[in-house]
């Protein structure tokens, strides 16, 4: 049995019979005696994608889904259709562009990622944290992030996804993604 204490990002619960996927949480405290410390969630739905915000109070208990999560090869998309390998009993199953989400944008033929399994049931994939991919075309320089100094241009991915990358990346370079910022990290090899 979980309870609110054990909460943290990528933990599993299940509320109501469904499973989420916590992305983030937060305690509230109340000013006013007597009353009980808030836990406040963003949850992703296993089965829908659908992402909630949730208040729990503080001690509540949650079942933990029967979700398991296998290394997985991403072979092909054809069309709407994008097709995988298990590594463990290589066998092959397929997903829906509409079911994957935004995880589409990271993908490239040959990357490993996991499954997650849902009652003996291929529901979601995840993405490594980086992927490497080689960058096909890169625009003209000299767009500064205030912020951080740094002069970058635009570049498009082997995939088609377009990201911010320094001015020293050509095209034919490989460079490595941050996928859940989208953000360039660094470039790999030379």
């Amino acid at each position: 049995m979980l309870t609110t204490s054990d909460f943290r990002k990528g933990l599993a619960i299940q509320v109501e019979g469904l499973p989420y996927i916590i992305m983030e949480h937060s305690i509230q405290t109340p000013s006013a005696r007597g009353s009980a410390t808030l836990v406040r969630i963003k949850g992703r739905n296993v089965l829908t994608g659908q992402v909630l915000d949730m208040t729990f109070k503080s001690g509540d208990k949650f079942e933990e889904p029967d979700l398991e999560r296998r290394k997985i090869n991403f072979l092909y998309a054809d069309g709407d259709d994008f097709h995988f390998m298990d590594e463990q009993s290589y066998e092959q199953f397929h997903m829906v562009r509409q079911a994957l989400g935004d995880t589409v944008q990271w993908l490239r033929e040959g990357v490993t990622l996991r499954s997650i399994v849902f009652e003996s049931r291929v529901v979601g994939v995840e993405l490594p944290q980086f992927v490497e991919l080689k960058v096909i075309e890169t625009g003209p320089g000299g767009r500064s992030d205030m912020a951080s100094g740094k002069v970058t241009k635009p570049a498009t991915l082997e995939n088609g996804t377009q990201i911010r990358v320094p001015v020293y990346l050509e095209a034919g370079e490989t460079a490595m993604v941050d996928t859940t910022t989208g953000e360039f990290v660094k470039r790999v090899g030379k």
